[in-house]
């Protein structure tokens, strides 16, 4: 007996229905187990993640507290020196480089060079360090040893921040005119005068002594001018 049209409509969709069972029960028993193991693998990865998470942001609130703690210390002119052990132990890169920086302040007010020399070389050797406090740690290892440093040294230790633009030029560049003055670079010393006197940078105070600087040494120079554009016609 012939089907109805929809009779082999349904039987069409039960064979669909079987084949598609059959497919989902081989695939599940090659590969079941496989499944299995990488939903697992992802939810612990997921899960490890948010461990993860949670340690860091409970690390960096300890490395906060623990730094509260040796600031408090500090104003009492007093290095904790349990603290400070445990932040260098511890604590991230940008906290043990302030640990150290704080170390430093604190010897420096005792006129301990050595010591403050000593966190400042430490700061200076970490790869780790923030670059901003490496560049602070660099200046005020450098102006505590310079009367101690010879010229071409201190130049060489500062070349890295003594260039216009740079926000330690000011400093740096003072220190480096300084250098080259007493290695007797006259040219050299005024030319570094004339760039922080012209550098918008450059804090006034220190701008003005530039300036006398470079005058004195004959390198003065008035900053160039911008020429007229196709909007301000030159008179």
């Amino acid at each position: 007996m012939a089907l109805t049209p929809h009779q082999n409509e349904a039987l069409l969709r039960e064979i669909d229905d079987a084949v598609r069972q059959d497919d989902l029960l081989s695939f599940w028993k090659n590969y079941g187990r496989l499944v299995i193991a990488v939903v697992v693998l992802g939810l612990a990865a997921f899960g490890g993640w948010l461990y993860w998470q949670h340690h860091q942001t409970q690390k960096a609130e300890a490395n906060g507290e623990q730094f509260a703690r040796l600031m408090s210390a500090a104003q009492r002119a007093t290095l904790d020196d349990g603290v400070y052990k445990q932040i260098m132990a511890e604590g991230g890169p940008g906290y043990r480089a302030q640990a150290e920086m704080l170390r430093a302040a604190l010897a420096g007010g005792r006129n301990d060079a050595k010591t403050a020399l000593a966190a400042y070389d430490a700061i200076l050797a970490d790869a780790q360090a923030p670059a901003a406090t490496k560049d602070a740690a660099l200046m005020r290892r450098t102006a505590l040893a310079f009367d101690s440093m010879k010229p071409q040294d201190v130049i060489v230790a500062l070349k890295p921040v003594a260039v216009p633009g740079n926000s330690w030029f000011g400093s740096a560049g003072e220190l480096t005119a300084i250098a080259h003055l007493k290695a007797g670079q006259r040219d050299q010393a005024g030319k570094i005068f004339n760039e922080m006197a012209n550098d918008p940078l450059v804090p006034e105070s220190i701008k003005l002594r530039a300036g006398q600087m470079a005058s004195m040494l004959g390198s003065a120079t008035t900053p160039k001018q911008a020429g007229p554009t196709a909007d301000t016609p030159a008179s």
